[in-house]
């Protein structure tokens, strides 16, 4: 992880630790240069990350300050990271369905840059919030950079075993978002009735090298789902 990425992780749990509010005005900049020991250009990055993520927000002259945080319950669509951290206060489990490795299909080679002969671990589970379905959940990994799954990982957070114990750092996403209707299968997993409404998000992740790893296809429960996102800058 670059240092200005750390300084950025630093300070936001700075202002979760401390419990800030909206609007609380944070160290200055010359203070954050002293208390992290680093060069102004490394916090100037950092900041810049913060803002865009929705973090903080700077005022010329004035300083920088905590801004508004997510609401209890809801799912940050910016956010590329998973959910597991927007949902820490809830009781989160995962019911795996499927863990094996298959070939892929046009579409998924297409999103994953890889060829049809080319084998990808295929995981399909259900999530569940406070024991109630939240989503289904598919997603396809590229072997050349996650060789090896199997269930025992997948019921917990993938996320965390990416990026502890495979050490892969992803950069961005990619999300995609349609209304849609659920279907007899669909409905079954989720507790829900058929042609009930659903909202459907393929997201695609990628690493810091920009090469994508990751392309995820998820399902939302209507009744137990909620999501915010914010706006980093407006001109009007």
């Amino acid at each position: 992880m670059l240092k200005y990425q750390e300084i950025a992780n630093q300070i936001e749990e700075y202002i979760r630790v401390s419990k800030l509010e909206q609007g609380e005005k944070l160290p200055s900049l010359e203070d954050l240069i002293t208390n992290y020991e680093v060069s102004k250009n490394t916090v100037i990055k950092a900041l810049s990350i913060l803002e865009k993520n929705g973090v903080i927000y700077q005022v010329r002259g004035s300083g920088i300050f905590v801004r508004r945080q997510n609401r209890k319950g809801y799912i940050n669509l910016i956010n590329n990271k998973g959910f597991t951290d927007d949902l820490a206060d809830f009781n989160l489990s995962a019911n795996v369905l499927e863990v094996k490795t298959i070939l892929p299909t046009q579409e998924v080679s297409d999103n994953l840059k890889c060829s049809l002969t080319q084998e990808v671990y295929y995981v399909k589970r259900i999530r569940f919030i406070n024991k109630q379905a939240l989503c289904i959940e598919e997603s396809y990994f590229n072997k050349e950079y996650v060789p090896y799954l199997n269930k025992e990982i997948v019921e917990d957070s993938i996320f965390h075993y990416l990026k502890e114990t495979l050490k892969l750092k992803v950069r961005f996403s990619d999300k995609y978002l349609r209304i849609g209707k659920l279907n007899q299968t669909e409905a079954s997993y989720l507790n829900l009735n058929t042609h009930d409404p659903a909202l459907h998000v393929d997201e695609l992740f990628y690493l810091m090298s920009g090469e994508p790893f990751d392309f995820s296809k998820m399902t939302y429960n209507y009744n137990h789902s909620q999501f915010f996102i914010q706006s980093s800058g407006m001109d009007k």
